[in-house]
């Protein structure tokens, strides 16, 4: 009897489950939505049940759809979004909704510790600036406006590890998530003492930090009835969702990038060296002992679909007669505007933005409008805006002296061809889009597949698994008009940031001004 792998995605705004042959290819898959509540401003949580319930009825589609036999499933990796704070009881049971990467509530919290304890003391240890973005703030709002909650929490778990928890029981804590958590050690890779006792965290608060790779438990009776399944299935810690998708795209050596398009955007450069720099952000690789370097951006496709969400009747309407979605006719529209979209210029900080510049106040900006310019317009410019985000996180990571290559793009919008040369024009890579499309669905497999032997290692797992299936390279004539609008979108920026901030021109990040 032929063995699978199953990988979940615990995303943003949905639950990806998958079935993956030993080739990497995907016999079935299946997608399941969750909404996000915003009921103040910077607030954005989501209920985890609601992450477990949608990948129950991902698991089961899958299933059912691939004709796979739940006998036929070798093991199970899990990745999820980052910076999650899922309270968790004695009992197993959610506390409360948990804030997501999104949300900055804990904005006034952090700029307290940083001035209580130091930004640079806590950027040495951590690797990572404490930002509101960050799993540390959200425990310490916790602690702080919700005390009935946080007394009776047992231990904060990230989004991968409560459904690990559903699945098996235990209460996990893999290496690639720990990042979200500034006592923890970046360098070193362990839980760090003085910063807990900075921060007042015990260390019986913190689940033991398992390698992605580590098999935690086996899929219990009651999940099994839950999701399909049948008990005794191992179950992997899994990771970071960017890490799993650098790893599904075949990003194991020194200097290899992965590119993000989901619903945030960024990219991930792989380092064997330790190379914290504050305007990015670091976090162990799902590897191990090796880094990723990585810029994360508010604004991917989750731009594309609030455009498509706010401006796109038509195109919904019209695509319901010709068979085709509203995104691929949004696209066919942009490709009809030039380069440059006519001087239009789009800031993409539609809930703040997070690297390189740290603003939780900064706001979407929509520039050049006049009226020649048409819905189409919006749209690639809403494209280059990204773009140029990611340039923006590239020359940061370029000045701390790591230098991307080939750019491997996953996510959703690797699926847009204009998207995807947009990007090479503005940044000078070469993009790769690998041939799965479930890239982070694929390496969480991927860690189950290690952990359990059924891949000898990450050398053969990625060889067995990663192919690219199409190429973009910048096209130069293109390069004098992205890089006039670059400029513009970075002045943009310096002149608007005092009237995002409330008339103060400052950051939240005094060590990357």
């Amino acid at each position: 009897m032929k063995q699978y792998l199953l990988g979940i995605d615990i995303g943003t705004s949905s639950c990806k489950a998958a079935v993956f042959d030993r080739a990497g290819s995907a016999l079935a898959f299946s997608t399941k939505s969750y909404p996000t509540e915003r009921p103040l401003p910077g607030y954005a949580q989501q209920n985890p049940e609601e992450w477990w319930k949608a990948a129950c009825e991902a698991v089961r589609e899958c299933l059912d759809n691939g004709k796979v036999s739940p006998g036929q499933i070798a093991g199970i990796g899990v990745d999820g979004q980052s910076w999650s704070a899922v309270p968790i009881g004695r009992s197993g049971e959610v506390l409360a909704d948990s804030p997501i990467w999104l949300d900055t509530r804990s904005e006034e919290i952090c700029a307290f510790y940083n001035r209580k304890i130091g930004e640079k003391r806590i950027f040495a240890a951590a690797g990572n600036l404490l930002q509101p973005f960050y799993s540390t703030g959200k425990v310490l709002w916790f602690r702080e406006y919700r005390p009935e909650i946080y007394k009776k929490t047992e231990q904060f778990l990230q989004s991968n590890s409560y459904l690990v928890l559903k699945l098996t029981g235990f209460c996990s804590q893999d290496l690639s998530q720990a990042y979200g958590y500034h006592w923890f050690h970046m360098e070193k890779g362990t839980w760090d003492e003085e910063m807990c006792r900075a921060f007042q965290i015990p260390m019986n608060f913190l689940p033991k930090i398992s390698r992605c790779t580590d098999i935690i438990g086996t899929v219990t009776e009651k999940a099994a009835a839950e999701c399909g399944l049948i008990p005794g299935i191992p179950v992997a810690a899994g990771g970071l969702d960017a890490a799993c998708g650098a790893l599904g795209a075949g990003v194991i050596h020194h200097g290899e990038t992965q590119e993000q398009g989901g619903q945030a955007g960024g990219m991930s450069i792989l380092s064997d060296r330790y190379c914290a720099e504050p305007s990015l952000i670091l976090s162990r690789h799902v590897t191990g002992n090796q880094w990723l370097l990585q810029g994360g951006t508010t604004g991917g496709g989750g731009l594309m679909r609030w455009v498509e969400q706010e401006f796109a009747e038509e195109e919904r309407q019209k695509g319901r007669n010709v068979g085709k979605s509203s995104l691929d006719l949004l696209n066919e529209e942009a490709g009809g505007i030039p380069p440059g979209s006519a001087g239009v210029v789009f800031l993409p900080y539609m809930a703040g933005e997070r690297t390189p510049i740290w603003n939780p106040g900064a706001k979407g900006v929509i520039y050049g409008l006049d009226y020649s310019k048409t819905k189409a317009h919006l749209v690639r410019a809403a494209m280059e805006g990204v773009a140029f985000s990611l340039r923006h996180n590239l020359e940061a990571a370029r000045k701390a002296g790591a230098e991307a290559g080939v750019l491997r793009s996953v996510g959703g919008a690797a699926n847009s061809p204009l998207w995807m040369q947009i990007k090479a024009d503005v940044t000078g890579n070469e993009i790769q889009v690998p041939g799965s499309d479930m890239a982070a669905t694929l390496g969480a497999a991927m860690l189950a597949g290690v952990g359990t032997g059924y891949y000898k290692n990450f050398e053969e797992a990625v060889k067995q698994t990663c192919s690219v299936k199409r190429s973009y390279r910048p096209d130069k004539s293109n390069k004098e008009i992205y890089d006039s609008n670059y400029k513009i979108y970075l002045d943009l920026y310096r002149q608007l940031k005092p009237v995002m901030n409330g008339g103060k021109d400052e950051s939240s990040c005094s060590m990357c001004q």
